[in-house]
Formats: structure tokens, C-alpha cells, sequence
């Protein structure tokens, strides 16, 4: 460093070093908001236990369709939660919705949906032969929302939303820190949903017959029981705002 009257000049090795910990701060803040958005998101979408439920809503499906079912799915739940966590706030406030009706509405569906699943006739269902094109295009609903991304994970993805412009030290949305941080921590989520929807089919057979019965019920249930906390959590919310 060179001292000129009131002047500062930095060698090029200081400019140099100066760069690098600047960058290597920014890649640190991104990755540190990266692996808080997968923190945040993988127990709320838990792929583990929506992997139970898919199986038992496409066991009548072969092989060839699951996968290409599941491509659309995780692509699905992708954009779903990058949109919810950059504008999904916005998006609801133009439309002038609430948060807790996303919950409501949600939950309402997510326990109707983990009920018909609980309830319903195992061998009827393996009767009927489903048509391709008809399966491919529920990939979005009810495959990817609610059962893969819920009300649950479209609530904490846009609470994230609002949380990351102050973790990354930025004051736009759009910045390239919160995109970057994003898609790493969405992708990382979306990677685990395909992994575990993927397999879920050999990990069934390694269960057997008894054992893939129980999990796909007690999966069934739980998903039930979400869909009423869910609805539950909005209609607190709602009570509250009154207040």
C-alpha cells in the first residue's frame, strides 16, 4: 500500500487478496442461506413421507409412466417453490389473498386427500387401467400441489422469501445473491424428492406386500393429520387477525 498526499494505492497482490475476500465473502453468505433454505424446506416437504403417499396413488401405474411422472413432478415442485420464495408474498397480496386462505384451502385438501387415500379399496383401484395422457396431467395437481409442495412448504418458502433479503445483506429480491441462494437450496430439495419418489418402488419391495400396506396407511394418516393441522394453523391465523 502506497501513501500519495492524502491518497491511499493498493499493490496489485493487495488488490488482489482485496478481490478474493470479497468474493469468497459473498460465497460463503450464499451458501450459508443455501443450506437455511434446505434446512427450512426438507422437513416441511418431507420427500420421505410423501414418497409413501405418491406410491400408494400410483400403484396401479407402470414403471415407464411413474417416471415420467415424476420428472414433471419434481420440475413442478421446483418452479412452485422458487416462485413462492422470490414473489410468492407479492403474488398473494396483488390478488389480494391471505395466507392463512392458502392454509385453509390447503389443509382442507391435504386431509381430504390423505382420507380418500386412507379409505379407499385397494383392489378396485388395481382393476382400473389409468390413461396415460390423464396421469401426466395431474402431475401438477394433486401430484406436486398439495401432496409434494402443500400449503405447509408454500408458507415457509415465502417466509423465506422475506428473510433472505436481510440474511444476505441485500435489499432487492432479485439480487443474485437470493437467486443464487434459491436455486441452489431448491434444487438441492428437489434433488431429495426425486431421489426418494424414484425409489420409492424398490424400497416397497424390499418392505413386502405387509410391510408396504402398513407404511402407505400410516403414511395416509399422517398426511391426514397434516392436512388438519394445517387448516388448524389458518384458522388460528385468522382468529388472530381479528384481534
Amino acid at each position: 500500500m502506497i501513501r500519495a498526499g492524502e491518497h491511499i494505492f493498493h499493490s496489485p497482490r493487495e488488490g488482489i487478496a482485496l478481490n478474493f475476500d470479497v468474493v469468497y465473502n459473498h460465497v460463503v453468505l450464499v451458501l450459508q442461506a443455501s443450506v437455511l433454505v434446505l434446512a427450512a424446506l426438507f422437513p416441511i416437504v418431507n420427500p420421505i413421507g410423501s414418497a409413501a403417499v405418491f406410491l400408494a396413488m400410483v400403484e396401479a401405474i407402470d414403471v415407464d409412466l411413474q417416471r415420467k411422472l415424476i420428472n414433471r413432478i419434481t420440475v413442478f415442485s421446483f418452479f412452485l417453490l422458487f416462485v413462492s420464495m422470490l414473489c410468492g408474498g407479492k403474488i398473494l397480496s396483488f390478488f389480494g389473498i391471505s395466507l392463512y386462505s392458502v392454509q385453509i384451502g390447503g389443509g382442507i385438501i391435504v386431509a381430504l386427500n390423505g382420507w380418500n387415500l386412507l379409505t379407499k379399496d385397494g383392489q378396485k383401484d388395481k382393476a382400473a387401467t389409468p390413461n396415460p395422457d390423464e396421469v401426466l396431467n395431474q402431475a401438477f395437481y394433486p401430484y406436486t400441489l398439495p401432496i409434494t409442495v402443500g400449503p405447509g412448504s408454500i408458507s415457509v418458502a415465502v417466509a423465506l422469501g422475506a428473510h433472505l433479503p436481510t440474511q444476505l445483506h441485500v435489499r432487492s429480491f432479485v439480487s443474485p445473491d437470493i437467486l443464487a441462494a434459491s436455486i441452489i437450496g431448491t434444487t438441492v430439495t428437489c434433488v431429495l424428492v426425486y431421489v426418494c419418489y424414484r425409489w420409492a418402488r424398490s424400497a416397497a419391495l424390499l418392505l413386502g406386500k405387509s410391510g408396504t400396506t402398513v407404511l402407505m396407511r400410516l403414511s395416509s394418516f399422517i398426511s391426514f393429520c397434516i392436512g388438519i393441522q394445517i387448516l388448524t394453523s389458518g384458522i388460528r391465523s385468522y382468529i388472530e387477525s381479528l384481534s
